[in-house]
């Protein structure tokens, strides 16, 4: 595996350490540069707090993954449960002890549905109580509290964190990908930036990965916690911090491919910031941000970006940065046009996909990166090809 970790400058440009060689195609014109990745997401889901269906098929599905030679990483894109199950820290522990079962690298990006959604009562958080003013949380009947720390978002991000991110730098599953956490550059000048641990970012045969914890819903700033009147300063704040090194993250993984030239650059995020979900385009006004530096880093990089997401939960293929691209996916998906959510992009180097989840049977893209650009089809894009696999 040719992979290298990214180390970043004081000026927020990265370097590389322990460079391994480029290769070039092979004499015979096969391409050495090929490796592929198992990328999944929304899973498992429950309908219920007592549905434990695809969690009870999640370690058959590790098994399949696992004995597909061709992945060599595995990507989770968030949601370890689905927003009718509580949030707790022995369901948390259950799924990171299931993770240890991947003979490959996991990179995972933390979802709404683990930390963010957590204060909802269909999770287990509470209801804010306009007559009192205080929340009701809600219990057990013994009087506990049945979400971890009352479903606060802040809290259950520390506890995902503890779980899934003991140690900076560090990937979950098996096998060695080193990977640069944001909690290890210098965040002198941000010094919040230094708890977002779960904001990672590598590169392999150049092509450059950025993971950056954006939630699903939206951004975590225009639905108040526990349905109180407004967002209270801990959400404005939690959510001002996170976009802000969310976007530095960014800056320096493009910094970095524009150094090194790299051929490609993907980002993972568990938000789908272009589907309305029912709600008027106000309701994803937070993600304009991530959206805008994505958009602005593209066309400034001028080489294939690709963007995967969950949340969603349903098959999309499609460019959401230009007006009028095409889509692929279930007719329904594909019936509404994605970029009249953040309108008025034009660029043209920039493909996402939306990962399938929630379902059974369970299912991973497989994803290969090859040596060189691939004709653009509806499944391909850039040195991309992919292919969806059932369990």
């Amino acid at each position: 595996m040719r992979t290298r970790i990214l180390l970043a400058a004081v000026a927020g440009a990265a370097l590389c350490t322990a460079p391994a060689a480029m290769a070039a195609a092979a004499p015979d014109g096969s391409d050495n540069r090929s490796f592929t990745m198992a990328v999944y997401g929304d899973s498992p889901y429950g309908t219920n707090n007592a549905d434990t269906s695809q969690t009870d098929a999640t370690p058959a599905f590790i098994d399949t993954i696992n004995a597909d030679p061709e992945v060599s990483t595995v990507v989770h894109v968030g949601d370890i449960h689905s927003g009718k199950q509580i949030c707790s820290e022995s369901y948390d522990r259950q799924i990171a002890a299931f993770w240890t079962s991947f003979t490959d690298p996991l990179v995972f990006t933390p979802g709404d549905n683990e930390w963010s959604d957590c204060h909802k009562v269909a999770e287990g958080g509470g209801k804010y109580n306009a007559t009192t003013g205080q929340i009701d949380y809600v219990k057990d009947g013994s009087g506990n509290l049945v979400d971890y720390a009352g479903g606060n978002p802040v809290d259950n991000l520390a506890l995902v964190r503890s779980i899934f991110f003991p140690t900076p730098g560090a990937t979950l599953g098996s096998g060695r990908l080193r990977v640069l956490s944001q909690a290890q550059v210098d965040n002198r000048a941000h010094p919040t930036d230094g708890a977002y641990v779960e904001n990672v970012a590598w590169e392999r045969d150049g092509v450059v990965f950025v993971s950056i914890n954006v939630p699903g819903g939206s951004n975590n700033d225009a639905d108040p916690w526990y349905g109180a009147p407004t967002a209270s300063p801990q959400q404005l704040t939690e959510a001002a911090n996170r976009t802000g090194a969310a976007l530095r993250c960014l800056d320096r993984a493009f910094s970095t491919a524009a150094q090194i030239h790299a051929r490609s650059v993907v980002v993972m995020t568990q938000a789908d910031m272009w589907d309305l979900d029912g709600k008027d385009a106000s309701h994803l006004a937070n993600y304009e941000p991530i959206v805008g530096s994505l958009a602005s880093h593209t066309q400034a990089f001028g080489k294939p970006v690709l963007l995967l997401n969950g949340d969603s939960h349903v098959f999309r293929s499609d460019n959401p940065l230009q007006a009028g691209a095409p889509c692929t996916g279930d007719a329904d998906v594909c019936s509404y046009d994605d970029w009249t959510s953040h309108p008025s992009y034009d660029v043209a180097n920039f493909h996402r996909i939306v990962v399938h989840g929630s379902t059974v049977p369970l299912e991973y893209l497989r994803l290969t990166a090859h040596g060189r650009n691939q004709p653009t089809t509806a499944t391909s894009f850039g040195p991309f090809t992919w292919q969806r696999v059932t369990d």
